[in-house]
């Protein structure tokens, strides 16, 4: 069974096919906007849905020939629904319902954020973990912690009561000068920085809930960037403490919740598991409470195709209802209600 997948929740207009007889990802393209978003230190959602217009049909016959393949061989296709930017969203869910009506087979509508969750496994499907994990979704847009029970059956243990994490390392990065996106930036400038320079609060530590909150983080550390603006190695070491006091901070909510749930796999995705150093981190303090670490492949931690092709599969009924649906809003724990 082929199924292509359609992703456009934000600024990236993503296309894959996977074939889940073989287990196997035939194509997955994907088409970034930071050009075009760059110069406004962020996305403007009106240019990011102008922009998956006028791509996607170009991608999709890019991906189809690069397979050698005919649209008359794809047997179902699955679409991003939600959450994401309500005009990036219609883009492509209007293309991928108007596809399947015209070839008459499946859609599947995806959750962005359940398809992140289990995208660790695109590929590797024989070794997907039971259900019983701790996820850990950190993006641009999310930052919570959640109880997998089972598919399409989860309890968010706490989440960000103010910026995402993926948000405040752009909002840092900008304020050190460093290009959008910031997240990366970030690991290269830090590099160069030392330990104990500065030291920076772990937000909501001594708080006996699972929620995060970095605005007080960010605040804390855009006064010492003011500070010390003309000091290039005080940057760089405001860098450093910064990564450290904002990855402890993720940590540390993790292993309160692994004592909670008493459960020994966590899976991480999202934008910011890419992070290098985060991904180093985290593992060698999991291990120490004997917790398997599962991340996603590096080219599949940002919003991609793949893992709403591969998500369509673990989801596929034979629906053939052809209405558009996309809800901007859309937790994980409302998915057995759509």
């Amino acid at each position: 069974m082929k199924i292509l997948g359609i992703e456009t929740s934000c600024d990236d207009t993503c296309v894959a096919i996977y074939d889940s007889k073989n287990d196997l990802l035939i194509c997955n393209y994907k088409y970034n906007q930071h050009s075009l978003h760059m110069r406004y230190k962020g996305i403007v959602p009106e240019l990011a849905a102008c922009q998956h217009l006028s791509i996607i049909d170009k991608i999709i016959n890019i991906i189809l020939s690069q397979s050698n393949l005919s649209i008359y061989s794809i047997n179902a296709i699955s679409y991003t629904a939600g959450p994401g930017m309500v005009s990036s969203l219609f883009i492509g869910a209007a293309v991928a319902v108007s596809l399947a009506f015209i070839l008459n087979i499946p859609i599947i509508k995806v959750h962005h954020m359940e398809a992140h969750l289990l995208s660790p496994f695109i590929e590797k499907s024989l070794n997907i973990p039971r259900m019983n994990f701790l996820g850990l979704l950190i993006s641009g847009g999310h930052t919570q912690l959640i109880q997998a029970k089972n598919l399409g059956n989860y309890k968010i243990l706490g989440t960000t009561l103010d910026d995402s994490i993926g948000d405040v390392l752009d909002k840092i990065a900008n304020l050190l000068n460093l290009d959008y996106p910031g997240g990366s930036k970030i690991s290269v400038f830090s590099k160069k920085g030392n330990i104990g320079k500065f030291h920076f609060p772990r937000p909501m530590m001594h708080n006996s809930s699972f929620n995060f909150s970095f605005s007080g983080l960010k605040t804390c550390v855009s006064k010492f960037i003011k500070k010390y603006n003309n000091n290039l190695q005080s940057l760089c070491d405001i860098a450093k403490e910064f990564e450290n006091a904002i990855f402890d901070s993720v940590i540390l909510k993790c292993i309160k919740a692994i004592k909670y749930t008493g459960y020994k796999k966590i899976v991480v995705s999202g934008g910011v598991s890419a992070n290098i150093f985060f991904r180093e981190k985290m593992i060698l303090i999991m291990n120490k409470y004997n917790c398997k670490v599962f991340f996603p492949e590096i080219k599949y931690c940002t919003d991609n195709a793949a893992m709403i092709a591969y998500m369509g599969y673990l989801r596929f009924k034979n629906n053939k209802q052809y209405n558009i649906i996309v809800k901007p809003k859309w937790s994980l724990e409302q998915l057995q209600e759509f």
